[in-house]
């Protein structure tokens, strides 16, 4: 703890202010070492994403955290590697809570595509992605929200891995990639107009949002 490896529990706090009359300084400490809602490199994202006016989203391996149920953000928590400790567990699942409102701002249009593998990928068991599916069914209902599948479609832009396409409400176009331990956010024109290029293939090749919903329904009914 002292080296900055662990994180000291309120109760540890407590009693190492009682034994060094540190009077509610040390206490006061817990306040500021929670763990963070978002990962470091994302922060500058979420910041972003609250804010515009369209986000455009494709996942091939993932259901995207805008649109996962608190059983999905909690299997995928629970799986974390390094393992996360109860306290940073709470305070992600919290933070995913959080931006999920943001569907409801019915101003911000949001476009998924969802790759064949995360739709089919049963993360939390049978039931728990059942319930997964149906979820993605009934968001694509609202006005302001589309959501496609795109089938196992071999070669193309999909298999280069995901993005977020979204834009300010200045329109300036930003483009979020994120890895397995760093994400990047950018306005480069050369960029994002080669992610702006690969996400219109990547329209093309989904399903259209109807068929998408008749897909994913019929997926949640053979689970």
């Amino acid at each position: 703890m002292e080296c900055g490896r662990r994180r000291p529990t309120l109760r540890l706090l407590q009693t190492a202010d009682q034994m060094c009359g540190a009077r509610g300084k040390l206490v006061a400490a817990h306040e500021y070492l929670k763990p963070e809602k978002f990962l470091s490199y994302a922060e500058d994202y979420v910041k972003y994403e609250s804010e515009a006016i369209s986000l455009s989203f494709y996942q091939p391996l993932h259901i995207p955290g805008l649109l996962q149920t608190e059983e999905t953000v909690r299997a995928l928590l629970n799986a974390y590697l390094p393992p996360l400790d109860d306290e940073t567990i709470e305070e992600r699942a919290t933070g995913r809570r959080e931006r999920q409102v943001l569907l409801d701002k019915r101003t911000t249009a949001f476009s998924f595509v969802i790759g064949e593998a995360a739709l089919r990928n049963p993360v939390g068991g049978p039931e728990v992605h059942r319930r997964q599916l149906l979820r993605l069914v009934e968001a694509g209902k609202a006005r302001n929200v589309t959501i496609q599948a795109l089938r196992f479609v071999g070669a193309g832009p999909g298999v280069d891995g995901p993005f977020v396409l979204l834009e300010t409400a200045e329109h300036e176009l930003l483009v979020y990639e994120e890895g397995q331990e760093t994400g990047r956010l950018y306005a480069d024109a050369d960029k994002v107009s080669a992610i702006v290029q690969r996400h219109a293939m990547i329209l093309r090749q989904a399903l259209g949002p109807d068929e998408s919903a008749r897909f994913i329904s019929k997926l949640a009914e053979e689970l």
